[in-house]
């Protein structure tokens, strides 16, 4: 397995990570930038391949801010100070031992090809380094309900990465459904790429925006962000129910119809004010977004449960972790949105390359870093704000029946999570996973995660935290090759 040392290492190359790499390597750092995909931009700044993009800022939000750090990072690599490594996973990620260091590095990450993208590539390799700067962004929240396994039912981010990538939408008539702003986002995207929305249902009643308006103030471009949105859907006269959910999907070979249900104050249904919309073949489900945490676990960092229930890291002002060396920047910390990543990333980034012995200092850096601290907060207090603005509805497994299907991987059903949590003592996660499988197929629980550890938490129970590193806890955060791992040196 071979080996390499640098200054600073950048997992992630979406907004966050972008920024970090371009900070870094400006104090004179040596940067190895890893990411799984082929192009840089993260999720966020997903695009086509680029001779199938005529025009790539068309379905992008702060495309002007991307096409800035694309170009740095291009002249960074283009100078030797940024070693971009494109098409690769990170594996795992852990302290150095004082007997194993040599020289200043505290961290090591195992690293591979993407079997997908690198036809024929194999096997592993440490990366061994003072700083490690984590990005590794987030992915939707989903919440089940009767019917989301027929074809035509996507995560709300999957239409969008669809419509990026593809220019067009995955459906004719679709119905955005969950709670929420990005539901605005996603629909705004299918109504630019020719599709129909037939509604918005956000599961929340706004209210709780009412208290926030002050943290809202704080950050006027998401206003605006937010107006544009509404516009288009008024524009197309697209209806955004209040306080109402997808609570079933019909269709015999594929989505055709849905039901939608009125919500009490608790995210329950109320009965008898459901409507049957027919005539779609879209349907996208969003609950938010959850932080890839798999690798701040392994590597033993400190972490907290946000106010919208996900799992982050904590960090200081500096984005610096509880372990030495290790910095977490954008949706890890907390999800707020590209800019705030941006933000933290240009943080993260002059930390990093600190700690590696480099200086950052300079009348126009040192201000530059303290307005970064200023945004920061102020998109920290927008963020906590809009989570509890669009809380998941407490009441969601009333619109569940018994063979919903909870695990998808491997085909679990609601009912046996129940009977495991109630009569089986298995009331965390893992509990469930060893008695019923939930969470050991593919997605390792990505997909099921949120709904198994509220099934688990509700029978009685482990502390939220506790629920969210279980469901975060996985030796390998990627597969690997068994015969990859035979060939690793067990001494590394």
């Amino acid at each position: 397995m071979s080996e390499r040392r640098c200054d600073v290492v950048v997992v992630g190359a979406g907004p966050a990570g972008l920024a970090a790499a371009v900070q870094a390597s400006r104090a004179g750092a040596q940067v190895l930038l890893i990411d799984q995909s082929i192009r840089p931009g993260g999720q966020f700044w997903r695009h086509a391949a680029e001779e199938h993009d005529a025009d790539p800022g068309r379905w992008h939000h702060g495309w002007s801010t991307y096409t800035a750090l694309a170009s740095e990072l291009q002249a960074a690599v283009d100078a030797g100070d940024v070693e971009y490594l494109c098409g690769h996973h990170v594996v795992t990620a852990q302290q150095i031992s004082p007997a194993q260091q040599i020289g200043s590095a505290q961290l090591q990450l195992t690293i591979q090809p993407v079997p997908e993208l690198a036809a024929g590539a194999r096997g592993l390799m440490t990366v061994r380094a003072p700083a490690v700067v984590l990005c590794p962004g987030a992915y939707d929240r989903q919440l089940p309900v009767p019917g989301w396994t027929l074809p035509g039912v996507m995560a709300a981010g999957g239409i969008q990465a669809f419509i990026k990538t593809q220019g067009v939408a995955p459906g004719r008539r679709a119905v955005l459904a969950g709670t929420g702003p990005f539901l605005l986002s996603a629909a705004a995207s299918v109504l630019q790429a020719g599709g129909e929305v037939a509604a918005v249902c956000e599961a929340a009643n706004l209210t709780g925006w009412v208290p926030r308006g002050a943290a809202a103030a704080l950050v006027p471009s998401k206003g605006a962000e937010g107006a544009e949105y509404i516009r288009l859907l008024a524009k197309h006269r697209v209806p955004y129910l209040r306080r109402t959910a997808v609570t079933a999907i019909h269709g015999e070979h594929r989505a055709e119809a849905v039901t939608l249900s009125r919500l009490d104050s608790n995210g329950a249904v109320i009965e008898g004010k459901q409507r049957y919309l027919d005539d779609v073949d879209l349907v996208g489900l969003g609950w938010g977004f959850v932080p890839q945490s798999e690798l701040v676990v392994q590597c033993g960092a400190r972490t907290r449960v946000d106010v919208d229930g996900s799992l982050i890291g904590v960090v200081d002002v500096h984005q610096r972790s509880s372990v030495e060396g290790l910095y977490l920047a954008g949706e890890i910390t907390g999800v707020a949105g590209a800019t705030a990543a941006v933000v933290e990333g240009r943080i993260a980034g002059r930390a990093a390359a600190r700690e590696a012995g480099y200086t950052t200092g300079g009348a126009r850096q040192l201000a530059a870093a303290q307005r970064d601290k200023v945004l920061r907060v102020n998109h920290r207090a927008f963020a906590q704000a809009m989570h509890r603005a669009h809380p998941l509805p407490e009441g969601w497994e009333s619109w569940m029946q018994q063979d919903t299907v909870v695990c998808r991987c491997e085909e679990v059903p609601y009912q046996r999570l129940k009977e495991a949590a109630q009569t089986l003592s298995a009331q965390e996660p893992r509990g469930l996973k060893g008695t019923t499988r939930t969470g050991m197929g593919w997605c390792q629980g990505r997909m099921c995660g949120t709904a198994a550890s509220c099934v688990a938490r509700r029978s009685g129970a482990e502390g939220a935290e506790e629920s969210a590193v279980a469901v975060a806890k996985r030796p390998l955060a990627a597969p690997v090759r068994l015969a990859d791992l035979a060939e690793r040196d067990p001494s590394a």
